[in-house]
């Protein structure tokens, strides 16, 4: 039987801001079962009410059971301080035991408050930070967070850096994994030589549960159905995992540049002609990542020495909403939904497995779902790339030779 689990490891809690009230340990399971995720981050470990909430979890080998459904500890921290300029950088921490959590939490309260959002802010360097958590313990994993989004992305247009070097300095070489977050996939992240000796990973950042959010990026780790806390970081440090899941980076909120409240985005080379100023305010426009992965380039894709696997996949509701002209939590989207898990298991058997014949027996009258399913799994959809806080939107044929 193939090895294989898949995983999403940044996720939030009720205790974050805007996310679901109803994020619980039931929700989290019952959905990851239905997309068909196999191990999940706690997220918010941070955060003193969702600690008390981990703790309850059964813990083994540093992996954290809610039933029979793992966890490991993670969280999210924001980093907003003065390095030349203002820097705003997010990173997804990993952390080996309850023990270590609570280890960090009484560092950052030397710091500032941690109370008061899942995803706390301080005012520390992410060269500082990365040292602080080393000296507590080497088995933390700190990910630089959707990396390349304008605002909170290590290499973002509007607060990042031009390099991990230059972000980690010495503490560089402790920063083994990126995520590429939904408006970035793994090619794009190729272009970059500084990361041909990292991982590149891919998860959610979910604010909900339900399944066109959670998973909608994940890693497949090689590991078997039992594994521990140092399996994974292991697989994160030596870059041994199988392959990631990404949506396209076009359906990410920042992919093109843009503005939203004046309802404008254009490509790179539109930016360019523009001299990056908005057409209809007359102002710097918000330069997206496929403008500043254009930017940072230095290297042909072929340089890249540790390429993995990747799938560019958007999630179900997102095509059965398209197909029926519905909305992607509707009664409509959700029955055909259901009917579909009912009959394959979960999700991603769905989107990645089921063969034609089996969806033609599965949905007799629905041609265009089962072309949708069918393209999306070979990445053979087009988005109208979103831009500036827009999520991209997934368009029918008709739709998509006027756009392209």
């Amino acid at each position: 039987m193939e090895k294989r689990v898949i995983a999403d490891l940044h996720i939030h809690s009720k205790y974050s801001r805007a996310t679901s009230n109803a994020l619980s340990f039931e929700n989290l399971v019952k959905y990851a079962r239905i997309k068909g995720v196999g191990l999940l981050g706690t997220g918010d470990f941070t955060h003193p009410a969702w600690l008390n909430e981990i703790k309850k979890l059964r813990e083994e080998n540093g992996v954290y059971y809610f039933e029979d459904f793992p966890f490991i500890i993670t969280g999210e921290i924001s980093l907003i301080y003065t390095q030349e300029k203002g820097r705003r950088v997010h990173l997804v921490i990993l952390v080996p035991s309850i023990e270590v959590a609570e280890k960090i939490n009484n560092w950052l309260d030397t710091k500032g408050r941690r109370d008061y959002d899942g995803r706390p802010i301080f005012k520390i360097s992410c060269r500082d930070f990365t040292a602080k958590m080393f000296e507590i313990d080497n088995m933390i994993e700190i990910i630089p967070s959707h990396a390349w989004t304008p605002w909170f992305g290590v290499f973002g247009s509007e607060s990042g850096f031009n390099s991990l070097k230059e972000a980690f300095q010495d503490q560089e070489k402790n920063i083994h994994a990126i995520e590429t977050g939904m408006s970035s996939d793994p090619e794009m992240n190729w272009h970059l030589s500084e990361l041909n000796n990292k991982t590149i990973v891919s998860f959610s950042d979910l604010h909900s549960f339900w399944p066109w959010r959670l998973g909608r990026e994940a890693t497949i780790f090689n590991l078997d159905k039992v594994f521990t806390y140092k399996d994974i970081i292991e697989a994160i440090r030596e870059n041994k995992i199988k392959a990631t899941i990404e949506t396209h980076p076009e359906y990410g909120k920042y992919h093109w540049d843009g503005h939203r409240l004046c309802n404008f985005s254009c490509s790179p080379q539109e930016s360019k002609k523009l001299n990056n100023i908005c057409p209809v305010c007359k102002k710097p426009l918000v330069i997206g990542v496929e403008n500043r992965v254009e930017e940072l380039t230095d290297q042909e894709i072929s340089k890249h020495i540790a390429r993995k696997p990747f799938y560019k996949i958007l999630p179900l509701h997102e095509l059965i909403a398209l197909a029926k002209a519905s909305t992607l939590a509707s009664r409509k989207t959700w029955q055909v939904y259901n009917s579909l898990i009912e009959k394959f298991g979960n999700e991603f058997n769905i989107l990645l497995n089921v063969s034609k014949t089996d969806l033609i027996k599965a949905l007799p009258n629905d041609a265009q779902l089962i072309d949708l399913i069918l393209n999306n799994r070979i990445g053979n959809i087009r988005i109208q790339p979103g831009f500036d806080g827009q999520y991209g939107i997934p368009l029918l044929k008709e739709k998509q030779e006027k756009l392209f």
